[in-house]
């Protein structure tokens, strides 16, 4: 990237660069096959730290609260992903975060 495109600020030219270097990213990401590992490596990782268990815990709470007959799926996900989002290890993000930087590491032309 040049010094012009990392000095830029949101919403500038080059915020359709970042775009178009993301979707290429994900586009290869797929292609190789290494999303999938990812995502593996991932569920993996939240079975290990308790996550998902914890989690499961929170929705049964949910229901227990308001009553099997009352909850609807697409209300119990909508109430229970913004806590899933928030409470993902930091050091599973930053796992992740490393496998993808390493598989950047060895595209070209992105």
């Amino acid at each position: 990237m040049s010094a012009a495109a990392s000095s830029s600020t949101p919403g500038s030219s080059s915020s359709s660069g970042h775009a178009e270097v993301k979707s290429l990213l994900h586009q290869r990401l797929i292609e190789s096959g290494e999303k999938e590992r990812l995502k593996e490596h991932l569920k993996t990782r939240l079975v290990e730290c308790g996550w998902r268990d914890q989690l499961k815990l929170s929705a049964k709470e949910i229901i227990r609260q308001k009553g099997l007959e009352h909850v609807k799926l697409d209300e119990l996900i909508a109430e229970i992903t913004p806590k899933g989002r928030a409470t993902v290890p930091d050091a599973v993000k930053r796992e992740l975060l490393a496998r993808i930087k390493d598989f950047l590491a060895q595209q070209e032309n992105i």
